[in-house]
């Protein structure tokens, strides 16, 4: 498992080099996996790599549909899971949103930090995290099944423009 050092959402990065490697990243694994990125899948995935912020199933939709795409609510939510299931986006719990993975084609377990005045959401590692949360769980006896990391604050913009 990969573990990353940048938070990507909030770094200064070539956004068209970031959505056009997830892309690539998507059709290869895809290529090398047999898995079909079908039309809808790939607009869906198209649609959160835009920017480094959560939507929710209906806020796609109505994306699509602004874009003069008819689709119904089945067709996103299958694309998401479809894209979720493959590691090209991750659900946010919180939010019950979803943002495209930082890190396609790369199988990993991010912790995010959400940016609660923008709305921006930084991918980032979780090795340490879940290591802590693991022992933690292994003093009191605890068979830990899931974890999610989702941590709210500002992010360094926000927290500039507030000072």
């Amino acid at each position: 498992m990969t573990e990353h050092t940048d938070p990507l959402g909030f770094t200064q990065h070539d956004h068209a080099h970031c959505r056009d490697h997830a892309l690539q990243a998507a059709e290869e694994t895809c290529a090398r996996e047999g898995l079909s990125l079908t039309k809808q899948r790939r607009r869906v995935l198209e649609l959160l790599l835009r920017k480094h912020k959560a939507m929710g199933a209906y806020e796609l939709l109505d994306a699509m549909r602004d874009d003069g795409q008819p689709a119904q609510p089945p067709t996103v939510y299958r694309a998401l899971d479809f894209l979720v299931s493959n590691g090209f986006a991750h659900k946010i719990e919180r939010l019950n949103a979803f943002v495209a993975c930082a890190h396609p084609g790369e199988r990993h377990k991010p912790a995010f930090l959400l940016c609660s005045a923008c709305g921006l959401v930084a991918e980032m590692p979780s090795q340490a995290i879940g290591a802590a949360v693991k022992a933690a769980a292994e003093e009191l006896d605890f068979a830990l099944e899931r974890m999610v990391v989702e941590a709210e604050g500002l992010c360094p913009q926000c927290r500039g423009a507030a000072a």
